[in-house]
């Protein structure tokens, strides 16, 4: 497809309806079993966010098996990108035909990148106006700049996203000709739905959080998980919306 094309039709939904566009998308996310691919893609992400094996092993380890431990570390990490580079793929409708060394490259990149934009935005969000403070008064910070900080705190998070879904749906799937987006239809869609999850995960933290006294410092692992199985999931459906507008692209002009 005419790399022209993609530009023009990127935000014109390759000429679908928003309804059309929807059903597409719907049929497709039940067919490609997003929601269970969400699920590892969650549990992918935590190795790649809180991976205490390097940690571990370079306290008690000699410089072998440290060696080691980092590439089982790094190897286990990646796994979340790669099967998002998966899920892509099927998304896009193409076989993969980079080879394994490439893609496992390439998932390593995006790995390293990505946990720590969500890290960042994680972070971000869920520091409140009083940890702010607190840390203004620890770092020794003028007012302005305290106040600088709490104003920009959701739109970094946002933007860090944003270049997450940009790195994600420009070097995952396997596609001949490839157009950096800086936001698409599909990267706007799981931005407003993550913004949505962390501005949920926030106001129940905040009113509603029983898991700490009902499960201890497990329930901030679970809470952790739901966080890291939407954020996954806003991912596919994002690639899925992008995929079905190029696929409708392509089509007779």
């Amino acid at each position: 497809m005419p790399t022209q094309v993609q530009a023009r039709s990127i935000w014109r939904l390759g000429r679908l309806s928003v309804r059309q566009l929807a059903r597409n998308v719907l049929r497709d996310i039940s067919a490609n079993n997003f929601f269970g691919r969400a699920s590892e893609l969650a549990f992918d992400f935590l190795f790649a966010l809180f991976n205490t094996t390097v940690t571990d092993l370079a306290a008690n380890a000699g410089s072998g098996k440290l060696t080691f431990g980092i590439v089982l570390a790094l190897w286990f990490a990646s796994g979340g990108a790669s099967s998002m580079i998966s899920a892509l793929n099927l998304a896009y409708r193409v076989q993969e035909v980079r080879s394994w060394i490439k893609v496992r490259a390439i998932a390593l990149f995006l790995t390293l990148l990505i946990a720590v934009l969500l890290l960042a935005a994680l972070a971000l969000v869920l520091i409140s106006g009083r940890a702010v403070d607190w840390l203004g008064t620890a770092l020794s910070l003028t007012p302005e700049i305290v106040a600088l900080w709490k104003a920009l705190q959701w739109p970094a998070a946002v933007v860090f996203m944003i270049l997450s879904y940009s790195l994600i749906y420009y070097f995952g799937p396997n596609l001949k000709n490839r157009r950096w987006h800086w936001i698409t239809p599909g990267s706007a869609f799981g931005v407003l739905l993550w913004l949505a999850a962390s501005l949920g995960l926030r106001a129940y933290l905040h009113f509603f959080n029983n898991y700490s006294a009902t499960y201890g410092s497990l329930g901030a692992v679970m809470i952790l998980l739901v966080w890291l199985y939407v954020t996954g999931l806003a991912f596919l459906i994002g690639g899925e919306i992008n995929a079905e507008i190029e696929r409708a692209a392509s089509g007779p002009i």
